[in-house]
């Protein structure tokens, strides 16, 4: 497990192991480096599946060298180690705001990694998780009014983000990319609403064709599935009224 102090990982590495699976979570205190590749091949050595969950500690510009230098790294030991199966967990729309974001060329970076690599691996895509709705939300405030971009946004659950994975690394890999989305993709408008409303808060929501993304413009479906992706099943209005 690569990552398993982050959002996903801290749910990935319990669920494996009350399924019975044997769970290294390779981490400089474990002797693993990622950056200089130091510790890799010992900590692979008997690796049946890598599943890469790293992110970055910034989401600038510089995450694009990070994930170039660790996903390079990454990969040459997997192959070395004659690795069954290499999991990658990265983002919806990631090849259109490739182009306009250092972070998301790195996305794109980590998966050509497992691509390239010569070992079988799958790739899971996945929309913006439920965490995000409020953060998102609060990034949208200008002022006494919340400026929100015209375009869909379909958040999902982390912890069914970590059933899917879970199920996908044990299973045979499929060397192809796998999107996964929330139950339900709605405006940025109706998803600040909802956020706000779970707040208690009063803010006048405006659509607004100039307002960005993360500071990325944005079209009306960059960063939703299609119909054939696989979706969760806990909406964001639930799953804002169990916190």
């Amino acid at each position: 497990m690569i990552g398993a102090t982050g959002l996903i990982g801290r749910q990935l590495v319990p669920l494996l192991s009350s399924r019975g699976h044997d769970v290294t979570a390779a981490s400089r205190d474990s002797g693993v480096d990622l950056l200089t590749g130091q510790g890799l091949d010992e900590a692979l050595a008997d690796a049946e599946v890598i599943i890469d969950v790293i992110n970055s500690a910034t989401p600038d510009d510089s995450a694009e060298a990070f994930f170039q230098q660790t996903a390079a790294n990454l990969s040459a030991a997997a192959a070395k180690a004659g690795v069954g199966h290499y999991v990658v967990l990265s983002i919806v729309g990631a090849d259109d705001m490739a182009p306009k974001a250092g972070y998301i060329r790195g996305k794109i970076a980590q998966e050509r990694a497992a691509v390239t690599s010569g070992v079988p691996w799958t790739v899971v895509r996945a929309t913006q998780f439920h965490e995000l709705a409020e953060p998102i939300t609060e990034s949208l405030i200008v002022g006494d009014e919340l400026r929100a971009p015209e375009a869909l946004i379909q958040t999902i659950d982390s912890a069914e983000v970590t059933a899917i994975l879970a199920r996908i690394a044990v299973d045979e890999p499929l060397n192809t990319i796998h999107n996964i989305g929330g139950p339900q993709k709605m405006s940025f408008s109706d998803m600040a609403r909802a956020v706000l409303r779970h707040q208690s808060r009063t803010l006048n929501v405006v659509d607004d064709p100039s307002a960005t993304y993360s500071g990325l413009s944005i079209d009306y479906t960059t960063l939703v599935t299609d119909d054939e992706a696989e979706r969760g099943i806990t909406r964001l209005a639930a799953w804002l009224a169990r916190r």
